[in-house]
């Protein structure tokens, strides 16, 4: 498994051509998660994806390709937090209903929905704990499960910095770029105006 981040510009089909992108590179998504930032024109991307270091490097150089994305980055041999949140429906009966509560407890889940058969679930943390909690509970009879895939951020003063305003870097170039044609044409013209005859 690898881990990257990707900031991005926060509008319309933007995760269609992230996902598109793997597709092409025959690269399998684990879990891809997106939401805002502080910034609300940002957008924050975690993928997970099936692949070896080869194969992240490739979807890192690919990603930095797109004019939508900011900043992509393997965070995978990086000293990063990790979290992950399920819901899982679990099938409860009377009699196993104390057990269930007390194996809740163990891996500090909390119940958010009780029902005369079943009960639902939330426990947020690490992958390998959700998956304890999952195994604990499938003799039970897990009913029904929702995950929301791995978000992540690296630790301490190792910092993911994206430029501060969509496109900061790769569309202010082209802004610059666009300024000084104007500039140089404005220079023509008057230069053209300062040699012609006067009225």
């Amino acid at each position: 498994m690898q881990t990257l981040i990707a900031y991005v510009e926060n509008k319309p089909g933007v995760l269609n051509r992230v996902s598109s992108l793997a597709r092409r590179l025959a690269i399998n998504i684990d879990s891809l998660t997106v939401g805002p930032t502080e910034n609300e024109e940002v957008a924050r991307m975690t993928i997970v994806a099936h692949t070896d270091e080869q194969g992240a490097h490739r979807l890192e150089a690919s990603l930095e390709k797109l004019v939508d994305v900011l900043l992509a980055e393997n965070i995978s041999e990086r000293s990063v937090l990790e979290r992950d949140l399920a819901l899982i429906k679990v099938a409860a009966d009377q009699q196993s209903r104390p057990h269930l509560m007390e194996l809740i407890k163990v891996f500090r889940g909390r119940v958010v929905d009780v029902a005369p058969e079943s009960l639902i679930v939330e426990v947020s943390g690490t992958v390998d704990k959700i998956d304890g909690l999952l195994e604990v509970l499938r003799p039970y009879g897990v009913l029904e499960m929702a995950r929301t895939g791995r978000i992540a951020m690296t630790r301490g003063g190792d910092l993911l910095q994206p430029p501060g305003a969509p496109g900061s870097t790769k569309l202010e170039s082209a802004v610059s770029v666009q300024v000084a044609s104007d500039r140089s044409a404005k220079a023509v013209i008057q230069r053209e105006a300062g040699n012609s005859p006067g009225v």
